[in-house]
């Protein structure tokens, strides 16, 4: 796999009947090896690590219904009144960021009204600021500190 535009970080990988696993900090167990599971397990050691983003307030891949239909968002951060503060979508390096993707990510912002939306591939990453009262937007640089948010 090609190195992504995080900061490196040591896993922990184990294997089981031929297939690669991946220790997850937050579901605190093994998972398997994808590409994309690669990229949030990077994203989740960088808001951890870098962003000082407490673990107890991320929660990865659950379940949402919008208009009776199932979604499963790929990570989302918590404010410390347990309030959704932030929503990632990751993708394999290799799917380019498209506006289907962030869509994607929006349709679920629409049941979570998290105020910050984050999309990254491993090697492109998008952060909004969204103002829900203004139905407004606006990219930053990058996710800001916990503390700052």
């Amino acid at each position: 796999m090609r190195d992504l535009n995080f900061p490196k970080y040591e896993f922990r990988y184990k294997e089981m009947d031929n297939q690669q696993y991946i220790f997850d900090i937050i579901r605190k167990k093994f998972v398997v090896v994808t590409p994309e599971e690669i990229v949030r397990q990077h994203l989740v050691h960088f808001l951890i690590e870098d962003r000082q983003f407490p673990k107890a307030l991320i929660n990865l891949e659950k379940v949402i219904r919008f208009n009776k239909m199932i979604r499963r968002f790929d990570l989302m951060v918590y404010d410390a009144e347990v309030q959704p503060l932030l929503i990632a979508e990751c993708k394999a390096p290799n799917i380019p960021i498209t506006q289907e993707t962030f869509e994607q990510v929006a349709t679920y912002n629409l049941v979570l009204q998290a105020p910050y939306v984050f999309v990254t591939n491993g090697l492109q990453h998008f952060c909004c600021n969204i103002d829900l009262k203004k139905r407004q937007f606006k990219y930053i640089a990058d996710i800001p500190e916990y503390a700052a948010l």
